[in-house]
């Protein structure tokens, strides 16, 4: 994983964006901010509150849209087309 002062606080609020985002995959995190799918993990452990983290990972866990490969092909985007632009979002504990 990055070290923590390699990345920006606007950096680890994206990044858990990303990570809640139904449709985003952990490819799109890695080829953006370099993080694997676990870096991703250790960082949403570290960045959010314990029960928030546990939600997140019983979302994802298992689920076909976080991974590239696994995706159908009519799925071709990052996010839901009824899913709102999100700016600036402190979507972390901060």
């Amino acid at each position: 994983m990055k070290k923590t002062f390699e990345l920006s606080l606007v950096q680890i609020d994206r990044i858990i964006e990303m990570a809640w985002e139904d449709r985003t995959p952990f490819d799109a995190i890695l080829d953006q901010f370099g993080l694997k799918e676990q870096d991703v993990i250790t960082l949403m452990r570290r960045e959010l509150k314990r029960s928030s983290f546990n939600l997140w990972r019983a979302r994802v866990q298992g689920r076909k849209t976080k991974h590239r490969r696994s995706r159908g092909e009519e799925v071709d985007r990052f996010r839901c087309t009824r899913q709102r632009g999100i700016s600036n979002n402190k979507v972390s504990k901060r």
